[in-house]
């Protein structure tokens, strides 16, 4: 019960010790007696030996009281205090919430969200609270989505055909999509656009490559009928050591047949698939001594997946024909995920995290090989030729495979 009168409250304690105070304050908010609390609690406060906790407790009580001006300053402190504190980060956002600023509340929802340790190690509580905010965000998302897509509409933006560029950023912007980033790990080139996937009609060579499509896919047919020749893509070293953590090094499921390895053409295979070879002869590869260009048959097992990965060098793209593509297959670069289309070329940028698979019971094969970009002038194409081939030559020697 609430004290009817300010002479009522003295009786409650007369100790100076905070710890007391706040004890008989945490006592009168259990009860329900939240003018007596916030009493107690001020009192605490003014022994100039608060703790968050005290402030707290504080805040709880003034808001019983519907003092919001006073709730506020009480939380302030706490977050001062323990920016983290998962309760003052509720609180103000119920706060603005209920002053109907929709957006600082949410700020507030999602701070905590980010903070909070696993729900096991959470009061049952303050997992419900947590709970509600995430439903409160994720409403707030949906709202704030179709209000967005409203108000572009009225100036004439439709997702199905105005800019893609555009319709990505709005995606981004209302956190449907992440932002990924090239992230190579051993050579990046600044200042080359952030591309995920490649526009085909920026390679003028693509078009004859797709029309060899029926005689590479004869003879890699002839080639998966003969002797075994896939081994498995991911190899180990002799003189490197080996870090695998994702179950792929080794792993027959993506396996490749190679047609130039390590920019050097394999001639037992190269001789298997002559056609293949013609049609990708004149191509714009990316020529460093050692590493490329590489030109594979990249095979993918029933119920395989490539895990989560990034490529090494950001200067290049990497090309995807299509050539035996089952259903319940894809790949995804980035924050996009597509299917592949038979005959039908994908370039990829492979420092941007990247991921693929094959759900379904049968073969997956793309040929595979990697380009320059069409961003890099001449002049720096030889440059980083250059630069990389001086990297791989200095104090080393070719790794040699197990």
């Amino acid at each position: 019960m609430v004290p009817s009168k300010q002479s009522d409250i003295p009786m409650l304690s007369s100790s100076t010790d905070p710890r007391a105070l706040a004890m008989s304050a945490t006592q009168a908010l259990q009860r329900g007696d939240a003018a007596a609390a916030r009493e107690l609690f001020q009192r605490a406060v003014a022994t100039g030996q608060p703790d968050a906790s005290v402030l707290l407790g504080l805040a709880l009580a003034c808001r019983q009281l519907k003092a919001r001006d006073e709730t506020l300053a009480a939380l302030d402190k706490v977050l001062a205090l323990e920016p983290a504190s998962l309760q003052a980060l509720l609180m103000k956002g119920d706060h603005f919430l209920e002053e109907g600023d929709s957006q600082a509340g949410i700020a507030f929802y999602r701070m905590a969200l980010r903070s909070a340790p696993p729900a096991a190690r959470l009061p049952a509580a303050l997992q419900g609270e947590l709970r509600r905010a995430q439903q409160a965000c994720e409403e707030h998302a949906r709202k704030y989505e179709a209000y967005l897509q409203h108000r572009l509409a009225e100036h004439g933006f439709d997702p199905e055909r105005s800019s893609g560029r555009f319709a990505r950023s709005v995606d981004l912007m209302t956190g449907k999509r992440r932002i990924y980033y090239q992230q190579p790990h051993h050579y990046y080139f600044p200042e080359l656009p952030q591309i995920q996937f490649g526009d085909p009609s920026q390679f003028p060579w693509l078009p004859a490559v797709e029309a060899a499509v029926p005689d590479i896919r004869s003879e890699l047919l002839e080639v998966l009928g003969g002797p075994e020749a896939f081994a498995p893509y991911v190899e180990s070293y002799r003189n490197r050591p080996k870090a695998d953590t994702t179950g792929t090094m080794g792993n027959p499921n993506w396996s490749a047949f190679f047609l130039w390895k390590a920019g050097e053409i394999v001639p037992e295979n190269a001789a298997r698939c002559p056609k293949t070879v013609r049609a990708l002869q004149d191509l714009p590869f990316c020529r460093i001594a050692g590493r490329s260009p590489s030109v594979l048959f990249s095979l993918l097992r029933p119920g395989a997946r490539i895990p989560p990965h990034l490529g090494m060098i950001n200067t290049r793209l990497i090309c995807h024909i299509p050539l035996i593509v089952p259903e319940n297959c894809g790949i995804r670069v980035g924050n996009e995920t597509r299917t592949w289309t038979e005959g039908k070329a994908l370039l990829l940028d492979d420092t941007i995290e990247h991921e693929a698979w094959n759900n379904s019971d049968k073969l997956r094969v793309v040929l595979l090989f990697d380009v320059w970009k069409p961003e890099l002038t001449e002049e720096e194409r030889a440059l980083v030729v250059a630069a990389i081939e001086a990297v791989d030559s200095y104090g080393t020697k070719r790794p040699w495979r197990d």
